[in-house]
């Protein structure tokens, strides 16, 4: 039997009983897993580190080392993140609807776990750690299968949360981290429809993509964020400075960090010197059109892929526009419907590209690096959601729940 198979047999079986824990014991479990973590620091630092060194024996790049490492603050920050999620409502066993009907039977939708949720994601060893305490809140079942390049890391963690679990009302097997990191594991997950109700990726676009056209197991897509700031031409140029190098810079390897940079051609004349060099002088790429080009030295000149790339570090796209109707047409072809934002002081250009931009989140006079189930109030998030179905942008406690209708009569019979 193959570890992904037995690992999924025992995760199904942890999904009845984690699925029946009451709040209170599933909160009690939380609070250990958040002690464990804090109290089992050095040994996870420790494994980081080891993913760190082999990160720079293989050459990646420094965004992705970024996204591997773990330091004190994170992990403090990890921890916390759990307290927050303690401190949510639960939402299983909610009432969604009631329906009583004139025969005398009353039907009631109510909030359930979804099962068994299965999570492919790259680096981030935090994901670890959101996606097992999400899916305690909620009473599910969870399989995670992280990438090598955080293997070490994975290890200690999920050993920490077991360990943390096993003087808990919640069963540690509910809990599953796939430990073999090749092609062939990740392959399995996608057939494993025996045993998993919904797979989740998180990670870049070569990920999403293969695992939404190979999977045969219900996929939440969480895509790309080739994400834009558009500046329009009643922008105030210091908060449109602010926001964008705030979008750029705060953490470039974040999906929610912009790409790329739309100015109205006016505004560019003014004030597009100051922000271009603003955005050079932290060491950014700028790949521009011919006239930013051409009034900007040293700016690369944009291919049609950059109006598609996903950089995830130092390098953006610019482009100018004529009007807020050409940034929404540009954005509606090139955008992953991640994140978008318009700099403006025209409530009525705003108010048109809130309507227009296909995107999970948009903002206004905001920078896109808000878009998180932290900073949202969720506590942490399983992932961003760029679809449609069955949940849409950050992705909390509820988009883990399904509905259950139960039923109750005095011996109704349908004729």
């Amino acid at each position: 039997m193959s570890e992904v198979i037995e690992k999924g047999k025992l995760a199904k079986k942890a999904s009845y009983q984690i699925g029946t824990c009451t709040t209170k014991e599933k909160n009690e479990a939380l609070l250990k897993i958040a002690n464990g973590l804090r109290e089992n620091e050095e040994a996870i630092l420790a494994a980081n580190r080891l993913d760190i060194q082999a990160g720079k024996e293989k050459g990646l790049s420094a965004s992705l080392l970024d996204r591997v490492e773990l330091n004190q603050q994170r992990i403090a920050d990890i921890a916390d993140a759990i307290l927050q999620i303690i401190d949510l409502t639960d939402p299983i066993g909610e009432v969604l609807e009631t329906i009583e009907k004139d025969n005398g039977l009353k039907i009631i939708n109510t909030r359930v776990p979804i099962g068994v949720v299965g999570m492919i994601y790259e680096a981030r060893p935090n994901v670890t750690v959101d996606a097992a305490t999400l899916a305690v809140k909620t009473g599910n079942a969870i399989i995670l299968r992280g990438s090598s390049s955080a293997i070490h890391s994975n290890l200690a963690i999920v050993k920490v949360i077991h360990e943390a679990l096993e003087d808990s009302a919640v069963i540690p097997d509910a809990i599953q981290l796939i430990e073999d990191t090749s092609r062939e594991t990740a392959s399995e997950l996608f057939r494993l429809n025996a045993y998993l109700d919904v797979l989740i990726p998180r990670g870049g676009k070569n990920l999403i993509d293969t695992v939404v056209r190979e999977s045969r197991v219900p996929v939440i897509e969480t895509g790309a964020g080739n994400c834009h700031a558009y500046i329009d031409d009643t922008a105030n140029p210091e908060m449109a400075k602010e926001i964008t190098l705030n979008a750029k810079l705060q953490r470039p390897s974040v999906c929610n960090s912009i790409e790329s940079l739309l100015i109205q051609s006016d505004w560019f004349e003014q004030h597009g010197n100051d922000l271009i060099a603003s955005l050079m002088e932290q060491g950014v790429t700028v790949h521009g059109d011919a006239r930013v080009v051409e009034k900007i030295p040293f700016v690369q000149e944009a291919a049609e892929e950059d109006w598609r790339t996903e950089y995830l570090g130092l390098e953006i796209s610019v482009k100018t526009v004529a009007d807020v109707h050409e940034a929404i047409d540009h954005i509606n072809t090139y955008g992953t419907k991640h994140s978008e934002a318009i700099i403006t002081e025209t409530a009525a250009h705003a108010e048109t590209f809130k309507q227009k931009v296909d995107a999970t989140t948009v903002y206004h006079n905001a920078s896109t690096r808000f878009t998180d189930g932290f900073e949202f109030g969720f506590g942490a998030e399983i992932g961003i959601s760029t679809q449609k179905l069955h949940a849409r942008g950050p992705m909390g406690l509820k988009a883990l729940t399904s509905n259950k209708f139960i039923v109750s009569g005095e011996g109704q019979i349908r004729e």
